[in-house]
């Protein structure tokens, strides 16, 4: 598949204590542009989606990483997994392709002082 039409889930992650999230689909993505291109698409997309609740649309995100790609074994964490953070994290000068994003990639989008929070103190409110 080539890659101007891969497909991209983003998980929008609002809170990591309260497993709160929204799955977004994304169409048509080029995975050889920059991760920090895509995050700045993505951080303009959010606000004009009407199908998302205010807290979704107004939240800070500024930190992706892969959660789960096809064909490939899935995490048992219910929101995003804790661990392979120097692996999973996408850096922002690389492009999707070459931090490991392919075609139905799904991918997690959230912020990370929330992320190191929960890290530090893994514990679900619910």
């Amino acid at each position: 598949m080539s890659a101007e039409s891969s497909t991209i889930t983003v998980r929008l992650v609002r809170s990591f204590e309260h497993r709160n999230f929204r799955p977004v689909v994304y169409h048509g993505v080029n995975l050889d542009q920059t991760v920090k291109q895509f995050i700045t698409f993505v951080q303009k997309d959010v606000p004009s989606r009407t199908g998302l609740p205010p807290p979704f649309r107004n939240y800070k995100y500024d930190t992706m990483k892969i959660i789960h790609q096809a064909h490939k074994s899935k995490t048992g964490e219910l929101v995003v997994s804790l661990e392979d953070d120097d692996k999973l994290i996408l850096k922002e000068d690389s492009t999707l392709k070459a931090a490991g994003v392919a075609n139905e990639t799904e991918l997690a989008f959230f912020c990370e002082e929330d992320y190191r929070n929960y890290k530090a103190n893994p514990v679900s409110a619910w």
